[in-house]
């Protein structure tokens, strides 16, 4: 399956729609699906969503306006970058798109090398929210561990350590690691503290879940704890 960013475009002039097609195809950086309407489109939105839409204005039965507000309307494309191609290109035609949540306003005749840089723009800003929120949602992840770890902590008089069935060997900078992740210090907050580097120090976590035969610092911890591997 291609992992090119795909690209919808809704215009109702063939000859429009398949000269910009051609154009957005050319380089082959992007995968280009054209339609006519609004309502082939939203078949293509159901089917297989696109990474940006590209559509114009004046269009039969449904137009560019009340097309981008069905899209606005549904959570799934709320954030679907949307670019205008239209021939009204007065001021108050630009301000009712991006009142609208138009994300770009390109009145016709316009340069195609232009539409292409938007395209990529929008893109960009796409795949480094995504990112954002990917990250965002790691730290939710590691501040609920950090949470349990110092719920474990605060009950350690009550745990009483188990005899391993196997001897773990730790070297000291293993034992210094999992010491200072017992204490919920972060990677980067361990670096500091042992005057490493952050990659280093994942590499030692990654040993003492490898060891420990555990996935998360949590498991590792209360691992760690049962077993009478840290203080």
């Amino acid at each position: 399956m291609s992992d090119k960013p795909k690209l919808l475009l809704v215009d109702d002039e063939p000859g429009l729609r398949a000269a910009v097609q051609a154009y957005l195809e050319d380089d082959e950086e992007f995968t280009v699906t054209a339609v006519p309407s609004a309502e082939e489109a939203w078949k293509i939105l159901e089917i297989d969503a696109p990474d940006l839409v590209i559509s114009d204005i004046m269009m039969p039965q449904v137009d560019g306006y009340q097309f981008l507000q069905q899209l606005r309307d549904d959570v799934r494309f709320k954030t679907l970058p949307v670019v205008f191609l239209t021939a009204r290109g007065m001021t108050t035609d630009r301000i009712q798109g991006y009142k609208a949540g138009v994300d770009a306003y390109l009145p016709k005749p316009f340069e195609p090398d232009e539409l292409m840089a938007i395209v990529r723009n929008l893109l960009q800003r796409r795949n480094a929210s995504s990112e954002a929120n990917e990250e965002g949602s790691k730290l939710d992840e590691i501040v609920k561990e950090l949470a349990a770890i110092k719920g474990m902590l605060n009950q350690k008089p009550g745990i009483i350590p188990i005899a391993s069935p196997i001897k773990i060997e730790l070297t000291p900078r293993e034992q210094s690691v999992l010491d200072l992740v017992a204490r919920g210090l972060m990677n980067k907050e361990i670096a500091s503290q042992l005057e490493t580097s952050v990659r280093n120090v994942e590499k030692y976590v990654s040993r003492l879940f490898s060891k420990t035969g555990t996935n998360s610092r949590t498991e590792l911890v209360r691992y760690a704890l049962e077993h009478g591997l840290t203080k």
